[in-house]
């Protein structure tokens, strides 16, 4: 049986492995779970992630916060959203997005925001953004420094 749970500051570390899976940047769940709690907590991030019988860590997980912007009012922007690739194909991905969804409109959002990555293995994401009514209404730049 899966369960679907916040994962409070303390805890970040169940969702390190799930989250080095999209972002290895931060090669070691030390980093990441102190980038995560030290920065991104005390801004609003939030962590919320599905469990497993199989596993004490989360298999799939979702980080996001509350922003507002003159482009697009308040809402909740997601910045994470990763499944362990053994645990892909099982509608996790599905389930964090109707959550989040659901999330969004109880905390009186005007909308969901995310960006994606455009390379061709985020194909299976984009799918599951597009599955879920999310609309292709930008684009991202970026100038490296």
């Amino acid at each position: 049986m899966t369960e679907v749970r916040e994962i409070p500051a303390g805890q970040t570390e169940l969702a390190a492995t799930a989250l080095l899976a999209l972002r290895p940047r931060w090669e070691t769940a030390a980093a990441i779970v102190d980038l995560i709690d030290t920065r991104l907590r005390p801004a609003g991030y939030r962590l919320v992630g599905i469990f497993d019988d199989a596993s004490d860590t989360a298999v799939a997980v979702i980080g996001f916060r509350v922003a507002y912007s003159t482009a697009w009012g308040r809402h909740l922007y997601v910045d994470d959203l990763s499944t362990l690739p053994q645990s892909r194909g099982r509608g996790h991905g599905d389930t964090l997005m109707h959550w989040i969804r659901n999330e969004a409109v109880n905390l009186e959002c005007e909308a969901v925001q995310l960006d994606s990555g455009v390379a061709l293995d985020r194909a299976p994401a984009h799918r599951l953004y597009m599955r879920h009514h999310l609309a292709i209404t930008a684009h991202h730049f970026t100038l490296g420094l």
